[in-house]
């Protein structure tokens, strides 16, 4: 069993996203990113499925050509190859939580 306290993980960079890797399993990668307002993960492609999780803030993610509006507690599943990425919006921090799996 391994315990993840995200509320002692979460740690901003005013120049770029804070990335740490939580976890580096074969079937699982677990990713927390912070991003002080205004800061962006440019949308890219993946061969992975993916669930984004919305831990703390708010902010604008991308899947494909749509914008969705997510808050605390939104989780986001996006298909492999799907281009996808987000923003914490103007004047709020944005901590999200990603989790990849491969495609079997």
């Amino acid at each position: 069993m391994e315990i993840l306290d995200l509320k002692k993980l979460i740690k901003f960079h005013p120049d770029r996203i804070s990335r740490e890797m939580l976890s580096d399993k074969p079937e699982m990668r677990i990713a927390l990113m912070c991003l002080e307002a205004g800061q962006e993960l440019q949308p890219h492609k993946a061969p992975l499925r993916l669930m984004m999780y919305c831990v703390q803030g708010k902010g604008t993610f991308i899947v494909e050509d749509e914008e969705i509006a997510a808050d605390e507690k939104t989780a986001i599943l996006c298909d492999p190859l799907v281009p996808h990425g987000f923003r914490a919006d103007k004047g709020e921090r944005l901590v999200v939580m990603a989790v990849v799996t491969p495609v079997e």
